[in-house]
């Protein structure tokens, strides 16, 4: 070989691709991956109530370090109802001091959920609160006149969520809550009958020892006057038109509240005052167990009997022509075969 050639095979030809050095970068060369953290660390926390997309929170509930804690909800959750009374799982600065965030991964699973739809026909469901385990029905003798009807979709909600219900009927200086009391006859229904200078709050507080209980009612019938009554809250309170006998809408969230008495600790949950209780969501199947002595009678009814006013051979028809459910056994046949024609009515058009 010439000293040209030597040369020539001496020489740099220029980069090739094992010259180029490539920084690494792990986060670009990792997996994708559906997998989220585990949360190991995450605390149980309960859910008081939200406001605009904030939530605030109980940790350490009952323990020596009980603090509210304000929260949001992680991105998985995005698609995930969080309402108040559920138990969620909570990671962060969970200190409580002031101006920190912590953050909602998860919630448990739930053992009740009481549920409300725009109208009889709407299927999508409005959750109003988790993990109840009793409904406080609160109506007013009068301004505004109590409404049967409500009471009984507030019995048909409460049947198909699982909870207890209960009544109280307030303002009673004002008007005989009797006959409209009899609408509940043979109803397996606690009843309060509450005036301004006899608020049995004991009794109702007795009652709520032990429990989650969801306070329900019309606008202006005095629900937030007697939350704050037994819970020492400040919800707004509102007033009543006499005019129309409308209420004005004082509580515009729902939230938690502690109740402390002589027999214990239980929870009072306030939500906004309704005019209407739509029950699109609830199997029709599980009216009828709302009205428990017109459902005893019903087991001697033809098979497929729709309980209807039309219907041949009714059982319950035929207890109330003989009088055997007493004086207000028409009425609370009539209120169920309203509900159940207007689930069969929405049948027939759908």
């Amino acid at each position: 070989m010439s000293w040209l050639e030597d040369f020539d095979d001496d020489q740099d030809d220029g980069p090739d691709e094992n010259d180029i050095r490539v920084r690494p970068n792990p986060k670009a060369n990792r997996p994708r991956t559906k997998r989220r953290p585990a949360h190991a660390d995450a605390v149980i926390a309960r859910v008081l109530g939200v406001d605009r997309g904030r939530y605030a929170v109980l940790v350490d509930e009952d323990g020596p370090q009980e603090r509210r804690i304000t929260a949001t909800r992680a991105r998985e959750l995005r698609k995930q109802a969080i309402v108040t009374g559920d138990r969620a799982r909570v990671v962060g600065d969970i200190s409580g001091a002031q101006g920190t965030l912590a953050r909602i991964v998860g919630i448990e699973e739930r053992t009740s959920l009481l549920r409300r739809s725009a109208d009889d026909t709407d299927q999508v469901e409005r959750i109003i609160v988790a993990n109840a385990d009793q409904m406080l029905i609160v109506v007013a003798a009068a301004d505004p006149e109590p409404r049967a009807r409500l009471v009984d979709r507030y019995l048909v909600a409460a049947l198909d969520a699982g909870v207890r219900p209960l009544l109280v009927v307030t303002k009673t200086d004002l008007a005989d809550p009797s006959s409209f009391l009899a609408h509940f006859e043979g109803l397996d229904l606690e009843v309060f009958t509450s005036a301004p200078d006899d608020v049995p709050l004991e009794r109702i507080g007795a009652a709520l020892v032990g429990h989650s209980t969801v306070f329900v009612g019309h606008s202006g019938v005095g629900k937030s006057t007697l939350v704050n009554a037994l819970t020492g809250s400040e919800r707004a309170i509102g007033h009543v038109n006499v005019v129309t006998g409308r209420g004005r809408h004082t509580s515009s969230s729902t939230v938690s509240f502690r109740y402390r008495g002589p027999g214990g600790a239980g929870w009072v949950i306030d939500t906004p005052g309704v005019r209407s209780f739509g029950l699109g969501h609830v199997d029709p199947a599980n009216i009828l167990g709302a009205f428990t002595d017109l459902a005893e009678i019903a087991k001697e009814c033809p098979r497929g009997c729709t309980h209807l006013p039309d219907a041949p051979d009714c059982a319950m028809a035929e207890a109330v022509a003989e009088g055997r459910l007493g004086p207000g056994g028409a009425a609370r046949l009539d209120s169920l075969q309203r509900l159940l024609m207007t689930f069969t009515t929405h049948r027939v058009e759908g």
